[in-house]
Parts: C-alpha cells; structure tokens; sequence
C-alpha cells in the first residue's frame, strides 16, 4: 500500500487543507477504506491505545519472571559458581530457577487469557464505512483514513477531520479544560486556528454530548494531540489501594530481605566460610524470602475472582479493582434503573390546571419524534406512548439538550406557518416564559400563576412523578434557532412520567447493608421525588442535600457532611464528582454506577467505577467493572467475590511471610554455631520450590463467610505482626529440630541437612492449612486441589533422599528414627501455631 505522511506532518496541517485535499494525501475516501487496505493499516499502526493491554505472549511473561533482582543475583552467582568449577551446583540452582520461572508463567498465561476474553465482552465498537458499508469494529482497530458515524455518548476514536455535522456537541474538558460543551461544524480553517478554535476537527479522548456526525480519522494512537500529551506527561492510571498495599508490602519485605543477607553474608565471611559458597547461600536465602510467585498468585487470583465474577453477568476490565470492589463501603447510583425499572412510562399529559391535555401530548410528541441528540429514555416513553400523524410537519432545526439549560427546542414547519417547541425541566422551562395557556386559547402572564404551577409540580412530585414542562410560540419565518430563541414562550403544560421500583430493591438494599456497604443516592430529580422515592425502598427518614445546597458549601464542610446525607437530589453533573471526592477525603473507598454521558468524571474519581454493558461509551470506558444486567443483586455477588480474591491474595501473603521469615531466621542463627552450612544453596532452592506447590492453588480455595462479611483493606502494620509471631513460632520449632538432630539422633553433615529439609518442607506445606482460616484448621474446609498438592509436596520431600535426585541435591537416605522424630516436630508445630492463631486473633479482635 502506499506510504502515509508522518503523524507529524499530518498534525500541523489537517484542519486546513480542503477536504478532496485531505483524501488524497492519506489515500482514503469518503465512501470508507477497503476491508483488506483496513487490515494492512492496523497491521501498520498497531493498536490506537494509548495504554497498552496486558503482557500476555509466553516470551514477555517468561522474561518478567526474571526481573527480580534478587533472582538475577541468583543466576550471576550460579554463572560464577559454573566457572569455578562447581557445575553441577550450579546446574541445579538454574534449572530450579527455570522450574518456578515456568510455573508463574503457566499461572499467569492463563490467567491473562481468561482476563482478555472476558473483556472482548464488553468491548467498545465504533461504526465505520468500509468497502462503502457501515460495519462495527473494535475501538482499537480504528486507522487512519476511516470514515466513523458518531452520536451522544460515543468517544472519539482518534484526531479527526468532520465530513457531516447535525447539532454537534463534544465535550473537550480532558484535553482543553474548556466545561461547556463545543459545537463542532465542517469547514476550512485557517493554519493558525489554535486547538481550543479548530471547530472543523474532533479530538482523541473527547466525547460526544448529543447530535450526530461523520468525521475521516486522520491521527491515532500517540500521534494525537493527547497522544503527544500523554507521552509527554507518561501518563498512567491512578494508583489503586490494592496496588499501593501491594507495594508497602513489597518495601517491607525488602528491608527485612536486605537486613537478613548481609548479616548472614557477613557472619559467614567472618568465620572464613568459602565466600562463594557463602555468598550463594544468602543469596539464595533472599530468594527464599522473597515470595516471587506473588505476582503470579495475585494475576491468578484476581483472573480467578474475574472469571467467577463473569458467571454471575459481572465484567472485570481493570484486575485490581476487584479487591477494591471487596473494600468498598459506600456505592452511589442514580435511582434510575437502579433502584427502579429503568423503564420510564408516560403517566399524563395535562394542562396548567391539571386536566389532561391531547395538545400538550401533541406538542411534547413533535419534540420527542424530531429529536436526534442521545437516545434517553424520556422521548422513549413519549413516542412509546401513543403515535401520532406527523405527515404535515417537517422538521427545520433543533437545539439539542444540554446540562445547563435542561431543555430541548425544535422547529417544524407546517406549510407556510412555523412552530417552536421546548420541553424540559419545569424551571428551566418556565424561566423562557412569558405566558401561560389558559385553555381555549386564553393567555394569562406567567408571573400571575407562577405561584400556582410550583405548587401543583411539588404536588406531584411527592407522589414520585418526575415532571418535565412543555412551551411553544409562533416562530414567525424563521428558519434556524439557536439558544437566544428560546425566549417569550407560551406554557402549555406538564408531562408526568413514572419509574417503579423494581420488585426486590428492598432486600438487595438490606443485603448491601448487611455486607457493611452505604448506598447512597445521587439524582438529578428533585427532593420531593427523590424521597418519595426512598420511602417506597424501606427507608422513612432520608437525610437529603441538594445540588442548590451543595453550591453554598465549601469542600471542607461537605467533607463533614457528606457521610450522614443518604439522598443527593437535584445535583448537576460536575457536583457528582464533587461528592465522590468528598466521600474518599472522608475516609471511604467509594463505588459509582453510572451509564450516561454526565457519569463518567464521577466514575473516573471513585475508587471503583461501576457501569453497565448497554452503557453509553464515554461511561463505559471510565468503568472498571461493567455489569452485564442492570441489578444492583448482580453487584453483590461481585462484591462477595471481590472479599474472596482479597482474602484469597491474604492468605497467600500471610503463609509466604510467616514460613519464609522463620526459616530464614533460623538459618541465619543456625550459621552462626554450625560449623558448617545448614542447608546447601541448591536445598534452599529446593525447599523454596516445593514449598510454593500448595500456595499455587490458593487461588481456588473456599474462603470462610467471616472473611467475606465486611470491606477489607491493606494493613501493613498487621502482615508485619502476623509475619512476626508466626515466623517466631516457626524458629522456635526449627531451633528444635536442631537440637533433636545434634543431640539426640547425633546427626553428620548430610543427616542434619536432611532431617532439617524433611522438618522444613513438611511444616511450611502443612501449615498452609493452619494459616488459610481464622477458625481451628479441622473447622473449615479447604479445596480439594489445596489438600491433594499438600499430600503430592509431603509425599514428594519423604521420597527425594532416597531417589537419584538426593545425592544430587546432596540429602542422603535417613532410618526411620528421623523420619518418625520430623513427624512428631511438625505435628507439634502444627498445634502450637494453632493455639497462636486463637491469641492472636483474640487479641486483634480487643
């Protein structure tokens, strides 16, 4: 194909050559490309995201095994090792290295498989013209020289130049700051328009707020305007709780790492133990340590938690957010389709008095049928309602909706006559009134019945209705409106929608409550219904804020505030975020549900952005978790998983550190008053690897409903006690162990090293089972996989010393003696963890 112009080169001048022009030089057409021209483009451009998704070739995961350093130490002193002579040592240490490095990757393949066919789900597809065709393609597949249809809701899929526009609005905060949405319309520019005035062009990472259009992508990926500014800024997500957890508990573990191999490292080189001998024994200690398999087992548990996630209609698109779906205590959501149907119903059209009105219907249904912003449900109901003739109309222009005026005009022309039709929210409505109708044609001033209207709406409103109000005037001969136009209306009357609660609210909410999570309701309604609402759910005395009430506060006095309110009503959308971060200032990890265009700033500042699959784009693509059904019921089965994959990653944390730390504390005090090494490097290796089997399948296991029942978080301060009095406990039996194979089975070199490897393997595989419940061991049932790999593990370390790998690994075949005085120590130890698991937990609990 033939070769395109640089991002570069296109970046300084599309917005200002002809269109014909613009075709030409980046060889496309307005008819669309041809599929296999498509094809070769994608292969030539790559993926237009910005963020790239997740390693997931064997090769990448295969080389991230060994980016650890403690790991790359490892394989340097087992190259020196090689070329001192010692090959067969140092033949093992690798191959051992190879083994786990191959079982994270096996791990973590899969998971990484799982995780992208579940995002395929809820993938976001923009419609394009190809080989003169409109086809959905995946957002990612979008090339230069696409032609793409775009309506409210939709993001744009690169830089682009507009071909069509019909009341086209973008919203351009994220790249120009700009809060209003810009009105876009096909045209030449001059070279020097800046960005914030290239109103011919539309802008990767912006959204459409209504109308429709047709755009020729001419940028994608990092040739974009936010391309450059991502790159510049190396733009990366915000960090989540989870992954902040995870790397407090990464720096505690390398202080204790560091702290432990240069004082064994030292105290071997100052006994003139062989340094390289020494070297590689606290080297290997490190990766003994070291729980390396930890990020396979969290890529494993939370792909686990995400694909259990999916059989209950609930998708993962950001892993680590489902430990903070488990963490989270507050959730907010509009009541639409949340806590109601979703569906709206028309429940009356009537005049100013109150009597029903076939006009009002009449002038609402022209608005409703002409109207051709974003699809809601409010001109839904009303074309759903009754249909109507329209033959005689034809439609000239609209001005679509927006989040300022709240209201939507349309002009129609009946032969010669013109008429212009607004509905909207009944102040913002009656604010561009003059007069009311009276019936038969009889006006009266607005102001002189006011009063009235206001009453009757907040009459209605306690009822639960939302109430939307209907105006028009005759448009003289005009033939575009504009925003100034809608001014001197006549009032005609009021439209009364309804939203039932959907049949099992009231015990979804009762279980939210029941898992220790808030529900908290944020609406663009009004008080009056909002509360109507929230008596009819179960709850009889809400605490309500208003956005009205909102704009008097300052961020520190909502901040005190916002725990207690349980109902924002008549918020506007930027007052969304507003509340999200005033509930994360004051102390929560905050959910929030959202499926239109105004949810998507609030969804990015919650800790967990919930959306739905049939969720406008923009909402879509700030969510982390999508759910397929909108049901709140849907959601609590995420959050029980989200506890689970947590308490899952826990247990795995807690096991590694606590076994791990004792070991190695008790080579380091075993060092100092053996004459020789306690265990050889390679056995380390070994005891690391075998030990890892059973904490593989932690990811499976059953978790006990206490662990489930209320949020969890990250608590360093706690793995850091647990890892104490476990590890202690740990030492005080190994140092045991020590004292029965010197003194009392009078052990030699080989004897010491393998009743020590038998006692250390056997305790920290059978420990898994004391340490994954908080109830006594025999009282919780772990998973079948879980106790065959503890059985494979017991039975594998009993048989190596007597099978060709022993003498390879240096362990030597032992009598039964030892074997029956191992067995005693590790049933010991198993009790008394046992009876430190119940202190210690009772004196968590006080």
């Amino acid at each position: 194909g033939p070769a395109l112009p640089s991002g570069q080169a296109m970046r300084s001048l599309f917005w200002c050559l002809p269109i014909d022009t613009l075709l030409g030089t980046i060889c496309a057409h307005q008819q669309g490309l041809p599929c296999d021209e498509a094809n070769r483009r994608v292969e030539q451009y790559g993926s237009t995201r910005l963020t790239g998704r997740r390693r997931s070739s064997v090769v990448d995961l295969l080389l991230a095994q060994f980016t650890n350093p403690i790991i790359l130490i490892l394989l340097v002193a087992a190259a020196l090792s090689f070329l001192l002579g010692s090959r067969t040592d140092a033949a093992i240490v690798l191959a051992i290295v190879l083994v786990s490095g191959l079982l994270g990757v096996w791990q973590e393949y899969g998971a990484t498989r799982a995780v992208l066919r579940l995002l395929s789900l809820v993938e976001i597809k923009v419609r394009v013209l190809r080989d003169g065709a409109p086809i959905d393609v995946a957002l990612d597949e979008i090339v230069p020289g696409d032609v793409v249809s775009l309506a409210a809701g939709d993001k744009i899929p690169g830089d682009c130049r507009l071909l069509e526009a019909k009341d086209l609005f973008i919203d351009e905060a994220t790249l120009t700051g700009e809060s209003y949405p810009v009105e876009k319309t096909p045209g030449l520019l001059p070279p020097e328009a800046p960005l914030r005035r290239r109103t011919n062009s539309l802008f990767l990472g912006t959204h459409v707020v209504s109308g429709t259009g047709t755009a020729l992508v001419v940028l994608t990926g990092t040739d974009t305007e936010f391309g450059q500014v991502s790159a510049r800024l190396k733009l990366r997500p915000p960090e989540t709780e989870f992954e902040r957890g995870i790397r407090h508990f990464g720096n505690l573990l390398l202080e204790v790492t560091l702290l432990l191999v240069f004082s064994i490292f030292a105290i071997n080189a100052y006994l003139a133990r062989p340094v390289l001998e020494s070297f590689l024994f606290s080297v290997a200690l490190a990766v003994g340590l070291t729980p390396q398999l930890l990020p396979a087992i969290i890529s494993v548990n939370l792909a686990h938690g995400a694909s259990r996630m999916a059989q209950h209609r609930v998708v993962v698109k950001r892993l680590a957010s489902i430990e903070n779906l488990g963490s989270m205590n507050v959730f907010c959501s509009d009541k639409t389709g949340t806590l109601t149907e979703g569906v709206m119903r028309l429940q009356g059209a009537v005049d100013v008095r109150g009597a029903p009105s076939d006009q009002v219907f009449f002038y609402a249904y022209l608005n409703a049928r002409y109207e051709t912003g974003f699809m809601n449900p409010i001109d839904e109901a009303i074309r759903r309602h009754r249909a109507l003739d329209l033959s005689d109309y034809q439609k000239l222009d609209e001005v679509p909706y927006d989040f300022v005026r709240k209201r939507l005009s349309i002009l129609v022309s009946r032969g010669e006559a013109r008429l212009l039709v607004t509905k909207g929210a009944v102040s913002n409505v009656l604010e561009v009134c003059s007069a009311a109708e009276m019936g038969e044609g009889s006006l009266v001033p607005i102001a002189s019945i006011e009063a009235e209207l206001r009453m009757r709406q907040d009459e209605w409103a306690g009822q639960g209705f939302r109430i939307l109000g209907v105006a028009y005037r005759d448009a003289g001969t005009v033939a575009h409106i504009a925003k100034q136009d809608e001014a001197g209306m006549i009032f005609s009357g009021f439209l009364l929608f309804s939203d039932p609660p959907k049949p099992e609210i009231e015990r979804t909410l009762a279980c939210l409550e029941q898992l220790g999570i808030t529900f908290k309701i944020v609406t663009g309604d009004s008080r009056l219904v909002a509360a109507h609402m929230s008596r009819q759910v179960g709850r009889v005395e809400p605490v309500i804020l208003t956005g009205p009430e909102l704009r008097q506060m300052s961020d520190e006095a909502l901040m005190k505030r916002v725990n207690e309110v349980t109902i924002f009503a008549d918020v506007e959308p930027n007052q969304k975020e507003r509340i999200i971060l005033a509930l994360k200032k004051a102390g929560n990890v905050v959910g929030y549900g959202g499926d239109g265009i105004n949810d998507a700033s609030a969804m990015h500042a919650a800790d967990v952005g919930i959306s739905v699959a049939n969720a406008v784009d923009v909402a879509k693509e700030a969510a982390d978790i999508v759910l397929l059904d909108k049901d709140l019921s849907v959601l609590i089965e995420g959050v029980r998983e989200g506890r689970r994959t947590f308490a899952n990653t826990m247990k795995y944390v807690f096991m590694a550190t606590s076994a791990n730390f004792g070991n190695m504390f008790s080579m380091a005090g075993a060092s100092l008053f053996l004459p020789f090494l306690p265990l050889l490097p390679k056995q380390i290796l070994l005891v690391n690897l075998l030990t890892d089997v059973p904490e593989m399948t932690i990811a499976a296991d059953a978790v006990d409903a206490e662990l489930a029942d209320k949020p969890r978080r990250w608590d360093i301060a706690f793995i850091r006690k647990f890892m104490i009095t476990f590890g202690l406990i740990s030492s005080v039996f190994d140092y045991l162990t020590f004292a029965v194979l010197i003194f009392f089975l009078h052990a030699g070199t080989a004897a010491f090293r393998t009743g020590w490897f038998l006692e250390s393997v056997i305790s920290a595989a059978t420990i898994v089972l004391v340490i994954r419940t908080r109830r006594p061991f025999f009282k919780s049932r772990p998973h079948t996989l879980l106790v065959l790999a503890t059985g494979f593990v017991v039975a594998a370390t009993v048989l190596v010393p007597y099978s060709p790998l022993g003498g390879l690994f240096g362990l030597t075949p032992v009598p039964v003696s030892f074997q029956l005085a191992m067995g005693l120590l590790v049933g010991l130890y198993v009790m008394g963890a046992e009876l430190t698991k119940k202190i210690f937990y009772h004196r968590e609990a006080l």
